[in-house]
């Protein structure tokens, strides 16, 4: 057995323990979905969503193609942030829920809640299931475990340590996580560098124009990446639970901006690692092994701690996503509609169990879908579903015409218009109308326009209580 594989899998064995420990603090449903969280708890349980697999080997291969450039992944979630901060944050907390679509509902209606729910969870279940390949092929290539072994493996203890303390795990492991990875990319930095001469070697092995430009990877690229950040921070369930779960407003706020300005910088040094591969290794056919290939070339004992970093940035994703999957099933579909008398240990039950079968389906689809490009297919997909919810909710905020009916039909149409859009492209290579039309702002404009027309087809009825949330606004 590997030096490598044994760091790693103390790693998986301290987070797993961490979160069992956590599970005394998880004894209700409210805990276990996150109540009255401190800024360090929205902190690091926040950061999960952002900071994953594709931060860490995603941007590097960045880096290795296009350079500093690939960092605007990371700097377009910080971005993000720092609007949901300043324009949403103080909303959010003020409508006393802990999903994206109960502040649907007290703004459009029920029905937008539950279709919102059901395409949200699509969107987490898909995040999920590309963090967890990420995890098998790190098992795969790395440490030359059979992929469906070290799937199972990973995917059983992510979900055993967020069952068993649910936000309180995920906020103590997150916490853990977040050093483990900035630890051991900075480690990875410094040992390349002084391996390789330093930054001016660096800065002397490449072109400058394509490595050190912030532009060189297009502007239709990271205008995309920062309209999709923005849009989709200010409705992901996985990012936005903590701040709907922090005691007071002054932590939901103030835990948005810390968590904007740790996960800015983050792509910097992943994509600065994937130049140094560059450098080292010119030839890789794959990009996307640049990192991996990097790592496995230090001495054994770095090496280890920087992929168990690499391991640190997938298990901070995965186990916010399939909480806030069953959060939401648990929430806005069960409680909601079908047991609305629920009590709390009834909830409790609910809410590990649907948090179980997430974390299972995510396996599942992770297991089928290895060796698949359609998985990105089906993550940009879900990125597009987010971000076009969110301008219905903005229109159901400051648009006192939207109608339930029309929304609901225009996140369906919305989520037909991105799927169409997505599946043109990877059939036959290009957007159906221009290639600046990504499938972002086709999603965006359906969303807006589908919202109008069908609001004014299908009036409103009932007066939604907007106008008691409208000093928050």
């Amino acid at each position: 057995m590997s030096l490598q594989l044994i760091l790693i899998l103390f790693y998986l064995m301290l987070t797993v323990a961490i979160g069992v420990y956590a599970k005394k603090k998880s004894n209700s449903a409210s805990s276990f979905h996150g109540a009255g969280l401190g800024v360090l708890m929205c902190v690091a349980a926040g950061t999960g969503e952002w900071l994953g697999g594709t931060s860490t080997t995603g941007v590097s291969e960045y880096g290795y193609l296009f350079g500093l450039s690939g960092a605007w992944y990371t700097i377009s979630n910080g971005i993000g942030l720092i609007v949901l901060a300043l324009f949403f944050a103080k909303l959010y907390r003020s409508l006393e829920t802990v999903t994206v679509p109960g502040i649907i509902e007290k703004f459009i209606g029920v029905n937008a809640r539950i279709v919102s729910s059901i395409l949200l969870t699509f969107v987490m279940l898909a995040v999920g299931t590309a963090q967890i390949i990420a995890a098998g092929t790190l098992g795969v290539t790395v440490l030359g475990l059979d992929y469906t072994t070290s799937v199972i493996i990973l995917g059983i203890g992510f979900i055993v340590y967020t069952l068993a303390g649910g936000m309180v795990a995920v906020g103590y492991t997150n916490t853990v996580h977040l050093i483990a990875m900035y630890g051991g990319v900075l480690l990875a930095i410094i040992i390349s560098l002084l391996d390789i001469g330093g930054l001016n070697a660096v800065r002397s092995s490449l072109p400058a124009e394509q490595y050190f430009n912030m532009t060189s990877i297009g502007i239709p690229k990271v205008s995309s990446w920062i309209t999709a950040s923005i849009l989709g921070a200010c409705t992901a369930q996985a990012g936005i639970q903590p701040i709907l779960a922090a005691k007071d407003v002054h932590v939901a706020k103030k835990s948005a901006v810390i968590t904007a300005f740790i996960v800015a910088p983050f792509g910097l040094f992943t994509a600065l690692l994937g130049i140094i591969s560059k450098i080292k290794y010119p030839g890789i056919e794959n990009a996307k092994l640049a990192l991996p290939t990097l790592m496995m070339n230090l001495n054994p004992i770095a090496g280890g701690i920087v992929l168990a970093s690499i391991m640190a940035a997938i298990l901070s994703t995965v186990s916010p996503i399939i909480l806030a999957s069953g959060t939401m099933i648990t929430k806005d579909i069960y409680h909601r509609v079908f047991k609305t008398d629920a009590s709390d240990d009834q909830l409790l039950f609910v809410s590990r169990l649907t948090t179980g079968v997430a974390g299972l389906i995510c396996i599942i689809l992770a297991v089928i879908m290895y060796g698949s490009t359609r998985i990105l297919d089906m993550v940009y997909f879900a990125y597009t579903l987010r971000g076009a919810i969110f301008v219905v909710l903005l229109l159901g905020i400051y648009w006192k015409k939207t109608s339930e009916k029309g929304a609901v039909y225009a996140m369906i149409i919305t989520a037909l218009v991105g799927f169409f859009w997505i599946i043109h492209k990877a059939v036959l290579g290009y957007y159906p109308v221009h290639r600046m039309l990504t499938e972002t702002y086709a999603s965006i404009i359906a969303a807006f326009v589908s919202t109008v027309v069908f609001s004014l087809v299908f009036r409103r009825n009932t007066k939604i209580n907007q106008c008691q949330y409208k000093d928050h606004i």
